[in-house]
């Protein structure tokens, strides 16, 4: 064997490694604009050829974790191969950046509060910058004006959003940062705007006063689609109602301090318990307020004592038999999660008057409640004590007490809640859209079936898109709520709070016969489900941004790609569809791919707010972005994956090992001629028909949206490739069995080196860069995904199997005889098949240089075994 020759390429190092390579090709990528959109050629391009996809804005509050590492590594991934498939790849990223937890960050990270009571305070300097987590209280916040508060905002969300920016470079993720967009910024406003006027004046949105789910922390009404269920802490408690008899009807209730709002007993149509009670009248214990007993088929028979105390409101089925049977509203929770001060007029005079006034009035739902029991208890209504249990409350996902429900006057777009037909016409709409996994339509479906009223799209917040409304006032003074004030579409992006309508002046703002801006903001899914809308260019008639591109939108919308957790399918998916079905009459995009949750090491979901994140920076850092990259991309769509570091590990092993496999390949120096005709070895050709059928696998894994296969296919064959076929071949490389032998190993390696590297290349972006850079010219990310037709044809993969399966045996014997891999073989004899011991003395030569054989003798077998070996331990090294 002779000594390896010195690379002929200089730009080959002598020690490769997978350090630094985020930093030497993120500079290169940015400098030369590798990722950027062509939009002349995508215009120039048959629809086909142009990938669009609409990117998660990540909400802009604090730290990314790794799940936004595992979701955003899964599209750029896609991105990549569509874009080495020819295509025009237009992958734009925006940053949701307004809403309540961008809000709460600023509360705690400045030390204060929005509020409206608050006058603008031209010098104001927040008390605090930097404080983190919940650190401050709400009682310690120094209330501002939302003139003040919102500055904050914006000043901490461009912070964030530069820290955000810096990590998805170093992940490697290819979009285009040209191609940005915040959600409160004054394109997106104007869409949101925009889109919210044309629903209004087609009636599909509406504003309305009804009973709602409030958070009485955050001071806000909450959609449906923001509920979360848990368990908390409850008692039944067995509550009197009296009939006019002198008799008593028992029922069972969780929150006896709604007793005041009670309006009726309600109980099933067909339980002959109640049938002779049904349209007559009980009075409520300690109120004496006189209800109806009616029936409803939501009543639960084998529920308690089969028969529920309906009061507005306790829970949402209060407000189905409100709204079905048309009681009336009795509130005494406000939107402070207080007992309202006033003693209502329903009460006023009766038995409970000076209870109400007394204990309960601006009384917590917890101290009211109390009182309630203690005088159930005294009159003798409460029969025996309660029994504790643990009830289902509904909580705002982000919230931290239960929600109450309030009456209040909110804006909604109608989304099927309460129309069969909008609810058909919706589900079709998930018909037209692939989903990766295709199970993940049922949810869509499952969700939309699941609606029991439109969605509130208002917030009672500060930092948010406004709506473009005002309301006249009267001449005392009242707003006139039936006659809003519209802004024009030409107009876009208003802010009512500082902006006059037309025909008012400055000064009528909050005067009799003026008029008053709408206080509201819209809920942060209002704007972006209108994201595909946003970063395709959609028109606004305004002249708002610089990113209104009709052509372009005429070109990709429909986008081709959404990819988003599987959580949040009831919100920014439906949310989206709902918006494209209204506004262009068609889906959003064409495809869905749903990616899992990333668990800690308990199973449970990684979360800020359930504080068990890892935070990515220092994770890619230790391991390498490839490593990170790997890790996150062994995870299949809509599978949660649990956060395993050894599993970035063998993603950091693989990149090296690609970096040290690829500096032997290029180390003879060019190879001159027609690659293919130079592949005469059977051992060569066995490879490269191999690697044929993992270009087919491959390709067909990214087309099915199943790339973790193509990655599996692709690292299964390349560690054969490494481990079997460069070790037999590495003494015909240098030339141990003559230059004709040598130039086809020489011609195989690079063939193969070339074609690995490219199916590599969405996964390991920056290991696979390096090594290109090595011998090509130009970005890897920015050739062509390889074809089977490419690689020469007329081996048999077998081959290569059975060669190696027979140096795996040499391998062994050494290793059970506790000797190294350079003993020589002295004797052995190797049975197997016929076929494959034909494979084998093909590549004789190969594996007798591999493992050091030079005595060889064959014999027939079932398997390929290697026996009667005799072994000489290596001479002593000098």
């Amino acid at each position: 064997m002779t000594d390896a020759p010195e690379p002929r390429n200089a730009r080959v190092p002598d020690k490769p490694t997978v350090d630094g390579l985020e930093d030497r090709w993120g500079a290169v990528w940015t400098e030369q604009k590798t990722y950027a959109f062509d939009r002349a050629r995508a215009l120039s391009l048959p629809r086909e050829q142009v990938f669009s996809i609409d990117t998660p804005p990540p909400t802009a509050s604090g730290s990314l974790h790794v799940g936004h590492v595992f979701g955003y590594t899964h599209t750029d991934c896609m991105a990549r191969y569509q874009r080495m498939q020819g295509k025009e790849v237009y992958y734009p990223l925006g940053w949701d950046d307004n809403g309540l937890p961008t809000e709460r960050r600023v509360q705690n990270y400045y030390g204060v509060r929005g509020d409206h009571g608050t006058p603008y305070d031209p010098d104001f300097t927040p008390p605090l910058k930097g404080a983190e987590g919940k650190s401050v209280k709400a009682a310690d916040q120094v209330p501002v004006s939302r003139a003040n508060f919102i500055p904050l905002c914006e000043e901490l969300t461009v912070e964030d959003e530069k820290t955000f920016e810096s990590l998805f470079r170093r992940l490697g993720v290819s979009v285009d940062w040209d191609q940005t967009y915040r959600t409160i910024d004054e394109r997106s406003r104007a869409v949101a705007q925009q889109a919210f006027l044309r629903n209004v004046e087609r009636g599909e949105a509406y504003q309305a006063e009804a009973p709602g789910l409030w958070d009485v922390t955050f001071q806000s009404a909450v959609a449906q689609a923001e509920l979360e269920a848990r368990d908390y802490p409850g008692a039944f408690h067995k509550v009197s109602f009296h009939k006019p008899d002198g008799g008593t009807v028992e029922i069972e209730t969780t929150r006896p301090e709604l007793i005041p709002a009670a309006v009726a007993l309600i109980a099933h149509p067909d339980d002959e318990r109640y049938a002779a009670l049904f349209g007559t009248t009980v009075t409520s214990p300690l109120f004496g307020v006189e209800i109806p007993v009616v029936a409803h088929q939501l009543a639960e028979p084998d529920k308690g004592a089969g028969i529920a105390m309906c009061c507005t409101f306790g829970d949402l089925t209060d407000v189905i038999w409100w709204r079905e049977l048309q009681l009336p509203i009795r509130s005494v929770i406000t939107r402070n999660g207080r007992i309202q001060a006033e003693t209502p007029e329903w009460v006023a005079g009766g038995p409970g008057e000076s209870l109400y006034a007394e204990q309960l009035a601006t009384k917590t739902v917890h101290t009211a409640r109390e009182a309630v029991v203690a005088a159930l208890r005294e009159s003798g209504d409460l029969i025996g004590e309660p029994v504790k249990t643990q009830r289902k409350a509904n909580f705002f996902e982000k919230g931290d007490k239960p929600l109450e429900i309030v009456t209040s006057r909110q804006w909604y777009i109608r989304n099927g809640g309460r129309s069969a037909e909008l609810r058909a016409a919706l589900i079709a709409r998930g018909e037209e859209i692939e989903f990766h996994p295709a199970f993940m339509r049922s949810r869509y479906a499952n969700w939309i079936s699941g609606l029991n009223g439109d969605w509130l799209i208002s917030r009672q917040r500060f930092f948010g898109v406004p709506f473009p409304v005002w309301y006249p006032l009267d001449a005392d003074g009242e707003t006139d709520h039936e006659r809003p004030i519209f802004a024009p579409e030409s107009a876009l992006p208003v802010d009512p709070a500082s902006d006059v309508p037309e025909g008012y002046t400055a000064e009528q703002r909050g005067v009799p016969g003026g008029f008053v801006a709408d206080p509201d903001i819209m809920d942060t899914w209002a704007t972006s489900s209108l994201s595909p809308q946003i970063v395709s260019g959609w028109p606004v008639t305004s002249n708002a941004g610089d990113r209104n591109d009709e052509e372009l939108f005429a070109k990709i919308f429909p986008m081709d790609m959404r990819p988003q957790g599987h959580d949040i399918i009831r919100t920014w998916l439906f949310a989206s569809v709902v918006r494209a079905h209204y506004e262009q009459g068609s889906v959003p995009w064409t495809s869905a791919a749903i990616n899992g949750w990333i668990l800690d090491p308990d199973r449970k979901k990684m979360s800020k707010s359930k504080g068990n994140a890892v935070t990515p920076e220092d994770v890619l850092r230790q391991h390498s972005a490839d490593a990170v990259r790997y890790w996150a991309l062994a995870g299949r769509l809509g599978s949660d994956a649990a956060y395993d570091e050894s599993q970035m590990k063998v993603g950091r092993r693989l990149a090296m090992k690609l970096l040290n496999a690829s500096k032997f390949a290029l180390s003879f120096g060019e190879v001159e001629g027609d690659l293919a005709t130079q592949v005469t070895h059977p051992l060569d050709q066995s490879m490269l028909a191999g690697l044929r059928e993992v270009v087919e696998g491959a390709t067909k894994g990214f087309e099915s949206w199943e790339y973790t296969r193509s990655l599996e296919l692709t690292e299964s064959f390349f560690w054969t490739f490494c481990d079997d076929y460069v070790e037999l071949v590495k003494d015909r490389a240098y030339g141990g069995q003559g230059d004709v032998a040598a130039a086809s190993a020489r011609a195989a390696l690079r063939i193969a080196l070339g074609v690995q590297l490219r199916l590599l290349a969405p996964f390991l972006p920056y290991s696979t860069e390096e090594v290109w850079s090595w011998w090509q010219e130009g970005s890897v990310h920015r050739t062509t995904w390889p074809t089977a037709d490419e690689v020469p044809t007329g081996g048999d993969p077998s081959a290569l199997a059975a060669v190696g399966t027979a140096l795996a045996g040499v391998r062994k014997a050494k290793s059970d005889a506790k000797l190294g891999m350079r003993a020589e073989v002295t004797a052995m004899t190797l049975t197997g098949p016929a076929a494959a011991l034909d494979h084998v003395r093909a590549s004789e030569g190969d594996l007798r240089a591999a493992g050091k054989v030079t005595g060889l003798s064959y014999a027939d077998g079932e398997t390929i075994t290697v026996a009667d070996v005799e072994l000489v331990p290596p001479p002593p090294k000098a």
